[in-house]
């Protein structure tokens, strides 16, 4: 793996850093906040909890534009200045409508960088460590989820009942750090030779990558080019099955319960019978499975593949989200559960969290990989969402035994491992172009 693209993809994936951070911190300032401001679950649920996340459906979707027009790099340093912004204007709200626009706002920042990160990082790799670079973006935000349990747990006591304002405002240093650092990034190759026709520039950053012949790979990025803009067929029967793929893939991310359970960790394990400040340092332990399996997940996907991760973390989850709702149903021991719960989290972490941004990042050709990737995303985040939005419904609804709750996510989970076994492509060691033909584009 040349250096060079190793420390352009580490840049970027910061911004997934950020990412987890953001979203995650919530669950801190998630019960002081209602004490605080005395809102109704359905009231929490929107504006507080998941405002954030309507915000990343929207940067999702309309993350592919400015990606496309100013190109990668500039709409992820647009990403740094929401994260900044964000995180100042949360930490200081004095009432929840200012704070739901602040956390929207950040929102809109996480959406778009789950455009533009994997999909930068995507077009500067090769066939050959792609898995392994895009997936630092999810490593990095598994990494930002467990600094945002531990600076949650740390902070809790800091400032009394204004704990909660520091959770949020300390995520404005490492996006000052990310957006500084990313004007040592150079503009992606694809992206300068497919919609900006500049091959000069283009040859100097694949020179810098280490391409052994830059020219035949101008070369294969122009024909790949020249194929999409010759075919006659519409936008969706043209890329019908990496739309299907990207959607399916997203869907069931959503529907595995990972949202529900990353926001709302310390409320579940204090229904486990857990105290506040013991449920936020086990939720730490919950960050930290997470970034060791992720990892695992990061050095097995050039290894194994995307499908056959996508296989084995799909039993991991039905066996996990079985244990938990059996745990709840029975009334097991807290420590039953937080051990199903840390199951449930590896295997998201070497499955569907290693994989989602590097797949639906690759299956899209050059001139469409933008939106392509806004679709993917923002069907991620419009399920993330509604997850979210409900979740404080349905913990009130389920408030004495939430077992129903992950019953239902392991059934969504069989249809997951069906979905990797008979209908998902493995893209393992193939190259971008030669994935379009793979797919029929």
């Amino acid at each position: 793996m040349k250096s060079n693209q190793f420390l352009w993809a580490f840049t970027v994936s910061l911004s997934g850093f950020l990412f987890g951070f953001d979203t995650v911190v919530i669950s801190g300032a998630n019960l002081p906040i209602k004490e605080l401001w005395e809102t109704s679950p359905l009231f929490h649920g929107l504006f507080i909890m998941s405002m954030a996340l309507w915000g990343t459906v929207l940067g999702s979707l309309m993350g592919g534009i400015p990606s496309q027009k100013l190109g990668r790099k500039n709409t992820l340093l647009i990403i740094g200045v929401l994260y900044f912004v964000s995180a100042i204007g949360s930490a200081l709200a004095q009432d929840p409508y200012i704070f739901s626009f602040f956390r929207f706002i950040g929102g809109v920042g996480v959406g778009a960088s789950t455009v533009a990160g994997p999909m930068y990082i995507s077009e500067i790799s090769t066939a050959s460590n792609r898995g392994k670079l895009v997936a630092l973006y999810q490593f990095n935000l598994v990494l930002g989820i467990l600094i945002a349990y531990l600076s949650n747990y740390l902070l809790k006591g800091f400032d009394g009942a204004n704990d909660w304002r520091w959770m949020l405002g300390v995520e404005a240093i490492p996006a000052f750090i990310y957006f500084t650092f990313m004007f040592m990034v150079p503009k992606s190759p694809r992206w300068l030779i497919a919609i900006k026709k500049d091959e000069v520039s283009a040859r100097k950053v694949l020179e810098k990558m280490g391409i052994a012949n830059v020219d035949q790979e101008i070369k294969n990025i122009e024909l790949a080019d020249i194929r999409e803009e010759n075919s006659q067929k519409s936008f969706f029967s043209q890329y019908k099955k990496p739309l299907v793929l990207a959607f399916l893939l997203a869907f069931f991310n959503q529907l595995s319960g990972i949202n529900f359970v990353l926001y709302y960790a310390p409320e579940i394990l204090e229904m486990a019978g857990l105290a506040s400040k013991e449920s936020l340092y086990n939720s730490i332990f919950i960050g930290a499975i997470n970034l060791v399996f992720t990892f695992v997940g990061l050095n097995l996907i050039d290894v194994l593949g995307r499908r056959k991760l996508l296989i084995i973390g799909s039993i991991g989850y039905i066996t996990s989200l079985v244990m938990i709702a059996v745990s709840f149903y029975a009334h097991l021991s807290s420590l039953v559960l937080l051990i199903s719960i840390m199951g449930f989290i590896a295997s998201h972490g070497v499955g569907q969290g290693a994989i989602i941004w590097v797949f639906i990042a690759e299956i899209f050709p050059n001139h469409v990989r933008s939106a392509g990737q806004a679709f993917g995303t923002g069907t991620h985040w419009v399920f993330a969402a509604l997850i979210t939005l409900l979740g404080p419904v349905v913990i009130d609804i389920f408030s004495e035994n939430p077992w129903p709750i992950f019953g239902m996510f392991a059934a969504m989970m069989v249809l997951q491992l069906i979905f990797a076994i008979f209908m998902m492509p493995e893209t393992k060691g193939v190259s971008l172009e030669e994935i379009q033909k793979k797919l029929g584009i």
